[in-house]
């Protein structure tokens, strides 16, 4: 696997394969690269070069105890987008991903970018008096302490056992279980807090660029709505919401997911 080195001295690996017009893929929350192995090989056989990041603290990249920020995080997509010399790319990102994606464009702008797509996350964590498409149960009183023990069961959804066939689906795929990092480190505990605190939706309304907001019918973490809701008002964006799926879109419903994405992708051509 092929790495880069960021410009605080971390070592992040990525996938890179195919060619053509340049799709980064970024995991979520302690998921792996390899989980976009279904997309992966969609893009691919559809003409584009698709190079995954495994963000800091994820998959095969190194795990500091330092850069546990979406600040960082974000800054460390423009370090691997000059250290792979690619100049225009569609960014995807799925949950705390697609975060990253909007960490980015809010402190570099959007001259590397062609297009987003963000899959099934929320703009804003915190629900607030103006917004209620957060996190189910989190809210300002209660967010320094509402992941400590981890992420909540919140008792909407699709219920987990449904995506068993999913995962399933994609260790065929993948030959092996995806490395899954530990949730319960320091650096990713620190990481979590601060995704929860963040508010993207200034950055959103600004986009200037073409973008998508992918949600869950069945999300376990927040109403779907947050899609439409965060493409009103800009002309740039376009959302679609996925029947019978849940929070991992990319693996609950993969033919579907696929075939929005090259949909929005042959739109911009």
């Amino acid at each position: 696997m092929p790495t880069v080195i960021t410009d605080d001295a971390v070592t992040l690996n990525y996938l890179d394969e195919g060619t053509g017009p340049a799709v980064v893929l970024i995991a979520g929350f302690c998921a792996p690269a390899t989980t976009w192995a279904l997309q992966q090989k969609a893009l691919v056989a559809n003409g584009y070069r698709v190079l995954a990041l495994d963000r800091r603290g994820h998959g095969a990249s190194e795990a500091p105890t330092h850069g546990a920020t979406m600040e960082r995080h974000g800054r460390d997509v423009a370090n691997f987008l000059s250290a792979v010399s690619v100049d225009e790319a569609v960014l995807i990102g799925g949950s705390m991903g697609a975060s990253t994606v909007w960490s980015y464009v809010s402190q570099f702008g959007t001259d590397r970018v062609r297009a987003i797509v963000s899959v099934d996350q929320t703009p804003k964590m915190v629900n607030t008096a103006d917004w209620k498409n957060g996190f189910y149960g989190l809210t300002e009183d209660n967010r320094t302490t509402f992941f400590d023990n981890g992420i909540p069961d919140t008792g909407h959804g699709r219920p987990q056992w449904k995506s068993v066939p999913s995962l399933l689906r994609l260790v065929l795929a993948l030959r092996a279980m995806p490395k899954i990092a530990s949730p319960d480190t320091p650096p990713m505990k620190a990481l979590l807090a601060d995704h929860a605190a963040q508010d993207w939706r200034s950055t959103i309304a600004d986009t200037d660029k073409p973008y998508l907001m992918v949600a869950g019918r069945e999300s376990q973490f927040w109403p779907a709505t947050h899609a439409f809701d965060s493409v009103a008002g800009n002309p740039h964006g376009r959302s679609t919401v996925l029947d019978k799926c849940g929070h991992a879109a990319n693996m609950d419903r993969p033919n579907e997911f696929n075939a929005a994405i090259l949909e929005f992708l042959d739109s911009i051509e």
